[in-house]
C-alpha cells in the first residue's frame, strides 16, 4: 500500500508550472480536461511522488462515471493505493458508513477500481488500485 496527497486547485496548469519551479519537480502521468486544465497531474521530486493536482471548479469528463462538479470537493485528500481491487472494495465498504460519496466505486482511465469518499469524520479519501498495462 502507498499513500499520497491530491490537491484540487483553480488554475491547475499554472499550479503545475509553479510547483515544478519551486521544487524542481517533474511532470509525470497526467490527463487533461477538454479545456486544457488537468484532470490529474502527478509531480515527482527525486523520483518520488510529491503530489498530484486536479482542476477544481470545472466539469470533469469521465466516460461511464457519474458527472460531478469538483467544486463539491475539499481542497486536499489522502490517496491510498492498494495492490488489489478486493482491498479497495473492503476499504470502500467501511469508509462509506455515514459518508459523502463523491465518486462511487468504479474505473477511471488510470485505475480499474477507485472511489472518492468524505468519511463521517470529514476526511477526504481517494482509494484505488493502479491499472495494470
Amino acid at each position: 500500500m502507498r499513500t499520497g496527497l491530491q490537491a484540487y486547485v483553480r488554475g491547475s496548469v499554472e499550479a503545475v508550472e509553479f510547483y515544478q519551479k519551486a521544487f524542481g519537480a517533474t511532470l509525470g502521468y497526467n490527463v487533461r480536461n477538454e479545456d486544457g486544465t488537468y484532470m490529474h497531474a502527478e509531480l515527482y521530486m527525486d523520483g518520488e511522488l510529491l503530489m498530484a493536482l486536479s482542476e477544481s471548479g470545472s466539469e470533469i469528463g469521465i466516460e461511464n462515471a457519474k458527472r460531478y462538479s469538483p467544486t463539491d470537493y475539499p481542497t486536499m485528500n489522502f490517496c491510498v493505493q492498494f495492490e488489489t481491487e478486493e482491498e479497495v472494495k473492503k476499504s470502500y465498504d467501511v469508509l462509506i458508513e455515514d459518508a459523502n460519496i463523491l465518486l462511487p466505486l468504479g474505473p477511471l482511465p488510470w485505475s480499474s477500481c477507485c472511489a472518492n469518499v468524505v468519511d463521517k469524520f470529514g476526511i477526504f479519501w481517494y482509494i484505488y488500485v493502479k491499472k495494470k498495462n
